[in-house]
């Protein structure tokens, strides 16, 4: 049993040309066949708000809104698109004093009898910021409820904007995950950073890591989409 996992910022549906395109997104996000997807940077204008429920047309998805931040023309955030049954959705705060705000949304996904624990965030810009960010969601990883079932395997995944390869957040990272491929997958143009990641816990049930470079990518958002392909169950 295997499974695709995908993490994409979509710079508010705005390309690299400039242009405001969310059917150019939903084309990137059809193309990749994942069953479940990390957003970032979603946009639900007040007076456009099915963005997510057109992305998920003509799928098995399901849309899971995370806003961390009300614009005056609407609501800013995450997501998380999923075909998989959806047992609980828990949107946490990690949002820092005189810094944008920031959040994670964090799932209990299954499918065919085996769980899965998902954390798909976007965190902040200053250095500082993610060390805390990390620290809270590495707390919620290493529960008791994530290490109870050999059969629960744990996912976090999104726009970690680490820059620095050999930063606390990465290292305490590689702690608890080891090591998973991190290709580059910015900017879009010619990527050089890899900013957009997904960790999965056990580390070798991960079976592929790629960023899908063509085009349409390129054109689409200023980040690659990531994507990985996982052994899922019990190992």
């Amino acid at each position: 049993m295997s499974l695709v996992l995908a993490s994409y910022n979509i710079h508010r549906s705005y390309g690299r040309d400039g242009r405001y395109d969310p059917p150019r997104i939903r084309e990137v996000l059809h193309e990749l066949n994942a069953q479940v997807i990390a957003l970032q940077e979603v946009e639900l204008l007040h007076d456009a708000p099915g963005l997510l429920d057109f992305f998920c047309e003509n799928s098995k998805w399901k849309a899971i809104h995370g806003p961390t931040l009300a614009l005056d023309t609407g609501q800013y955030g995450n997501a998380l698109l999923t075909s998989l049954a959806v047992h609980s959705v828990q949107r946490i705060d990690l949002s820092l004093p005189g810094r944008e705000p920031r959040g994670a949304i964090h799932v209990t996904l299954e499918h065919q009898g085996h769980q899965l624990e998902v954390i798909a965030t976007h965190l902040g810009l200053r250095p500082a910021e993610r060390r805390t960010q990390i620290q809270h969601l590495l707390d919620i990883l290493q529960d008791d409820r994530f290490l109870q079932s050999h059969s629960t395997n744990t996912v976090l995944m999104g726009d970690l904007n680490e820059w620095f390869l050999w930063g606390r957040p990465l290292r305490w990272l590689r702690r608890h995950f080891q090591g998973p491929p991190a290709p580059a997958s910015y900017p879009a143009c010619c990527p050089l950073f890899a900013l957009d990641r997904i960790w999965v816990k056990p580390c070798g049930q991960i079976t592929g890591m790629k960023v899908v470079n063509n085009k349409l990518t390129r054109a689409a958002s200023d980040h690659l989409p990531v994507v990985a392909r996982i052994k899922y169950g019990r190992i």
